[in-house]
This record gives structure tokens, C-alpha cells and sequence, in this order.
């Protein structure tokens, strides 16, 4: 991984490629769990990435940053709508067991990609603000790099987080419930960190555990 710094800025493609992937797996939801036709949520998505990578190139961050928040904020709408007729339909039993198990599985993945996104987007004012200082002294999270003396041997005093740091912040909030090695500071992290494992804890306890049953 190569240190952020005004001169080097951070790869955007993987964020991009987490963004694709989530409005992949909310296409591959059966139509009953889609809000509309399943095409309609990842088309938008699609069609929004196009400005969010051209202001990007063309080096418009404010309008960037808004068009990122704008298509996060659909693929996050898509999830918990997606999670929420899951939850409405089980009782149903519209779907079989493999089908629940199939879209729980979906689900969970596409939680962990949607928070990282937000996560990436937001601390310390997003990947650009990031980009043009020097290291990463503060943030929404303490990062174990950021707790290393000087004289520690692994201690960069150029390192700054980059996307798959904060997939990796995700992923263990959403498996283990918690930041585990990053402490959380910021009053909006925590309540994104909730919401993250709220929809996990909803997906794996009750929706795939009510599938293994029916088995």
C-alpha cells in the first residue's frame, strides 16, 4: 500500500469496485426483497457513477463529495429497504430456505461494502482532504498505525488510511459487532457503527438462523 500525501493521492478504484459490487448483489436479490424491479436501484447507481468519476478527474472534490454521498446514500437506501421486506416477508415464507440463505448472505456482504464506502467517505472530511495533508494525525478512528511511537520501526509519519483499511473496519463491525483494533471517536462514526451492526446482527441471528432452522 502506498502512503497517502499531497503529491500521491489514493487509489479511488477500490472504492469504486465496492460500489459496483454492492449494486451487483442487490441485483442478484430475488424480486420480492427489490425496491421496484431489481434492475432499477444498481441502474441508478450505474448511471450516477459516471459524474462521481468525471468530477473526480476533473478535480471538482466539492461536487465529487456530494455526487459520492448521493450514490452511497442510494445503495445504503437499497439495503435496508432489502432488509427490511426480508424481515416483513419471512413470516410468508416466500422464499425457500436456500433463498434466504442466498439473500442473507447477499445482504451481509453488501453491509460491509456500504459502511466501508461511508466510513472512506467520511473521516477527516473524505479521501481528498485526506490526500492533501500530511499523514493521517486525527480521524474518526485511531488506527493502530496512528498509536505508534517514533521510534517504533514500522512508524510512518506519512501513512494514511486508504480504502481497504476502512473495509477492513467494516467487515469486523459488522462479524464481530465491534471496531475491534479501532477505537471510534466521533459521535457520527459511532452512530453509523450501530446502524452497522444493528443490520448484521438483524441478518445473522434472525434471518439466516431462521433459515438453518426451516432446513
Amino acid at each position: 500500500m502506498q502512503p497517502a500525501s499531497p503529491y500521491l493521492p489514493s487509489s479511488r478504484w477500490p472504492s469504486l469496485v465496492a460500489l459496483l459490487a454492492g449494486g451487483g448483489l442487490l441485483f442478484a436479490l430475488p424480486e420480492s426483497l427489490s425496491v421496484g424491479p431489481r434492475y432499477l436501484l444498481p441502474l441508478i447507481i450505474v448511471v450516477m457513477v459516471i459524474p462521481t468519476l468525471w468530477t473526480n478527474r476533473m478535480g471538482k472534490h466539492d461536487l465529487n463529495q456530494l455526487f459520492g454521498y448521493g450514490v452511497t446514500g442510494i445503495e445504503t437506501f437499497g439495503l435496508i429497504a432489502s432488509v427490511s421486506l426480508l424481515v416483513l416477508n419471512l413470516p410468508k415464507h416466500k422464499e425457500t430456505p436456500i433463498e434466504l440463505l442466498h439473500a442473507a448472505a447477499f445482504l451481509w456482504v453488501t453491509n460491509v461494502l456500504v459502511f466501508a464506502l461511508w466510513y472512506w467517505r467520511l473521516d477527516a472530511g473524505g479521501p481528498h482532504r485526506r490526500d492533501v495533508r500530511t499523514g493521517h494525525p486525527t480521524g474518526a478512528f485511531q488506527f493502530p498505525q496512528m498509536a505508534l511511537s517514533t521510534d517504533d520501526p514500522n512508524y510512518d509519519p506519512n501513512w494514511s488510511p486508504e480504502f481497504v483499511d476502512y473495509l477492513f473496519l467494516a467487515f469486523n463491525a459488522s462479524s464481530a459487532l465491534s471496531p475491534t483494533d479501532a477505537p471510534v471517536f466521533s459521535r457520527w462514526a459511532k452512530v453509523l457503527m450501530m446502524m452497522q451492526a444493528l443490520i448484521s446482527l438483524t441478518i445473522l441471528a434472525i434471518l439466516a438462523g431462521r433459515a438453518v432452522n426451516i432446513l
